[in-house]
């Protein structure tokens, strides 16, 4: 009986409309990114032969998304957040659908995909906070762990069915075919978005004759003081910055030559592992959803780590395919039991109104240090090979983690 009634409260916030348009559009975009992200991968792999080229464009779709995103939690607060959505998902559609039309005209250039990349980045930068924030204002409080469950669902279906249809794609009609998918996967986010017009959030009450009225770095001084005063929020953002250095370079970076050039396979392989990391998201997800209330979040967040560094070392320690789709699994599995463990901490101590530009510091904390792992990947996958890369990123995820699970703060979050 238990299990059941899980089952039925985590869906129970499709039964909000407002919800289910936002879950459904995003849902679809993410299975385009990921047909996107197996696209490009193929194409840069093809086009330069070279893991720092793939690096670069993974560092240029970055650094302007984290250069922006304080200014797009601002915005995020103080502008209608569906809004901003709609705007962002409309921005990158049309950027990824550039990128299509200069590929099936045989014109797509490196430096095409250089530049779509930093204006992707910059358009991200304000979608994202929106995002995180918009979903308790659509959302019941009462199913709202559900709701964050759903959330991470949407964006573990596209892992599953994005680099699968994404290797179907290019095998069939070249790469310029999987973006212009992907082009159309933002449009159709957008439009699930306009029905939604005038469910945004409180906006701030306009000040009175001679009020004050808070700047941007004040208002983002504000939300700096409420990450620094409580160590449950910093502390967790500190470790997954430096724990994505060696988890994400590996994954994004290193592993389509891993499977080149140390597992002698094709794009099929380099799909199906692909897959396997968001199946595992997709079980830790359904677990976690199953449960009104999560305990010891702590434990979850930090042991999943140390999981996930373990699955990224059998990387670079096997061949063997079976054991890896199976270290892909737990991977995926524990990333997401940790990533909503920390959600549904920061959405606890986080207030309402702060809430997207916190969102924005958590996603600029954790985030930061990708540029400098994707390219720090590149360069040690054409120095020593891709799976020395996987070892050392695995077992040094472990290491930081373990050392977490030892503050006092970590051990003392139910």
């Amino acid at each position: 009986m238990i299990g059941v009634l899980g089952r039925v409260t985590m869906l129970q916030p499709l039964g909000h409309r407002p919800f289910a348009l936002l879950w459904s559009g995003q849902t679809l975009s993410r299975v385009g990114d990921f047909v996107y992200e197996v696209a490009l991968a193929w194409w840069v792999l093809q086009k330069t032969g070279s893991a720092t080229a793939m690096g670069t464009v993974l560092v240029c779709t970055f650094a302007p998304m984290l250069l922006f995103l304080l200014i797009g939690g601002v915005a995020g607060d103080r502008l209608p957040r569906v809004r901003v959505m709609f705007l962002s998902d409309l921005g990158r559609g049309l950027l990824v659908g550039g990128v299509a039309v200069l590929a099936a005209t045989g014109q797509l250039e490196i430096w095409h995909v250089y530049l779509a990349g930093l204006l992707f980045g910059f358009v991200d930068a304000f979608f994202q906070p929106a995002y995180s924030a918009a979903v308790p204002d659509l959302t019941p409080e009462a199913v709202l762990p559900s709701a964050n469950a759903l959330t991470g669902i949407s964006q573990t279906a596209g892992r599953i069915i994005g680099p699968g249809v994404g290797a179907a794609l290019v095998a069939w009609g070249g790469p310029a075919f999987a973006f212009a998918l992907d082009a159309l996967s933002f449009f159709a986010a957008a439009a699930l978005l306009v029905p939604l017009r005038g469910r945004a959030q409180t906006l701030p009450t306009p000040s009175a004759a001679g009020e004050h009225t808070p700047g941007i770095l004040s208002e983002v001084r504000e939300a700096f003081g409420t990450v620094r005063a409580n160590p449950i929020l910093w502390l967790p953002i500190v470790v997954l910055a430096f724990a994505n250095i060696a988890l994400a370079g590996p994954y994004s970076v290193s592993l389509p030559f891993l499977v080149r050039d140390h597992l002698h396979a094709d794009v099929s392989l380099l799909g199906f592992l692909y897959t396997m990391f968001p199946i595992g998201y997709l079980l830790g997800g359904l677990w976690t959803g199953r449960h009104t209330q999560l305990h010891r979040r702590g434990r979850l967040l930090f042991g999943g780590l140390i999981v996930a560094g373990a699955g990224i070392a059998l990387f670079g320690a096997t061949t063997a395919v079976v054991v890896l789709a199976v270290a892909a699994l737990c991977n995926g599995a524990a990333m997401e039991i940790g990533g909503l463990a920390w959600m549904s901490t920061m959405q606890e101590r986080t207030p309402r109104d702060q809430l997207g530009r916190v969102a924005s510091i958590e996603l600029l904390g954790t985030y930061a240090l990708l540029p400098i792992g994707y390219a720090l990947a590149g360069v040690l996958t054409e120095s020593w090979g891709p799976a020395p890369v996987f070892l050392l990123g695995g077992v040094a995820t472990m290491v930081v983690a373990g050392l977490s699970l030892l503050s006092a703060p970590v051990r003392a979050l139910d």
